[in-house]
């Protein structure tokens, strides 16, 4: 006689998970939903569609950005909450908002941004998509999110990739949280947590080969043969393999075959994706791109403070920009405890990866852009 499934059940009352940092009256679409509606439409999942997964800036239209990236996070934790009668809408709120603070040219942008800030804190892209959501979104006023889907965003990555994650039965105070040490409160965020390393280790490895930085016969045998060839079979199988072995368990779990798949197929992927030597070129580009614009900006706020006319003054459209950033964000950033400190880094951070490109030749080729300039002033 086999075992009663194990039933997932929130340890927490509905009543913290679902409250939010300033009352709202709710409305037909239930708490979750309504969050994941607040993500869709906020500028920053927008540009997500523009900014780097692991190819820098692809023209080809079938590599993953970061917005399909999230998609399927989405989708897989959805599926899987399905499988385990938990709250499949909690699941795409977490999955649509977990990468909202990732920086322009994907994990290599987030450790050089990581760089920048040694000295203030440093850098994780899963605080930031937490800042984002609580306070950037609106000039200082947040999507105003329930504790819950704040909590599955800055708690979905962790310090290493774990076979199985129970949730902690405790209220964070999420916002003095630091580093990576810490798990999230609910089901849905362990599921999230999961979904994101099922997401990207199939896709990934398919763009590789898509784009010939791998042929298929470098792949493991054990690979193929435990997760598959593809990239939906292997979803497939870590997706039903993760419902199974969770509803033994009482965990959200993978079971020790696909686990050490997994953890073999990551290998490869740093080995001859990630770490690939024809990418490094562009990592020493993009740390240019981005420790220029930080110095620029941070110069431009030293000299002209919140005087918008000067700004203006010096004839590129990141200027302007920045400008009009700095005089709407004065009061957020005044009742911040560092102040200005974060200012260049969270407007950088922003940045799409063809913006970040643009900004860089206005800065570094001025005189190109007088004629966009004065456009851009009249309004044509």
């Amino acid at each position: 006689m086999e075992p009663t499934p194990y039933r997932f059940e929130n340890s927490l009352p509905d009543e913290l998970l679902q409250q939010r940092q300033q009352p709202r009256i709710e409305d037909i679409r239930g708490r979750y939903f309504r969050d994941t509606t607040a993500i869709i439409h906020c500028n920053p999942f927008r540009r997500l569609k523009h900014k780097t997964q692991v190819f820098f800036s692809p023209k080809n239209d079938h590599i993953c950005t970061r917005i399909e990236h999230v998609m399927h996070v989405a989708s897989i934790a959805a599926a899987v909450c399905r499988g385990l009668d938990l709250d499949a809408d909690l699941a795409w709120a977490i999955g649509l908002g977990h990468d909202l603070g990732h920086t322009p040219f994907g994990h290599v942008g987030e450790h050089i941004m990581a760089d920048i800030r040694k000295d203030s804190g440093g850098f994780v892209h899963e605080l930031y998509s937490l800042r984002v959501v609580d306070h950037l979104i609106g000039y200082g006023k947040g999507l105003n999110l329930t504790y819950a889907v704040r909590d599955g965003i800055v708690s979905h990555c962790g310090e290493k990739f774990e076979q199985s994650i129970i949730p902690v039965q405790e209220i964070k105070d999420l916002g003095s949280l630091t580093g990576r040490n810490h798990l999230p409160s609910t089901w849905e965020g362990a599921v999230v947590r999961m979904a994101d390393k099922i997401a990207y280790l199939g896709r990934d490895l398919e763009d590789a080969l898509q784009l010939k930085i791998v042929k298929r016969g470098d792949v493991p045998e054990e690979i193929v043969t435990s997760l598959g060839a593809e990239n939906g079979v292997i979803i497939n199988t870590l997706v039903n393999d993760l419902i199974d072995t969770s509803r033994k368990n009482g965990a959200i779990a993978f079971s020790d075959e696909k686990y050490h798949a997994m953890k073999v197929l990551t290998e490869f992927n740093y080995r001859n994706i990630y770490r690939n030597p024809l990418l490094s070129d562009y990592h020493r580009y993009f740390d240019r791109i981005l420790r220029s614009l930080f110095d620029y900006l941070e110069d431009l706020f030293d000299r002209y403070r919140f005087d918008e006319t000067q700004y203006r003054r010096e004839k590129n459209l990141l200027a302007v920009r920045f400008g009009d950033y700095v005089c709407k964000m004065r009061s957020f950033y005044e009742g911040e405890d560092g102040g200005f400190r974060n200012l260049a880094v969270d407007y950088v951070a922003g940045m799409t990866d063809d913006y970040a490109l643009e900004c860089i030749q206005e800065i570094m080729l001025p005189q190109k852009m007088e004629t966009q300039f004065d456009q851009f002033l009249l309004g044509n």
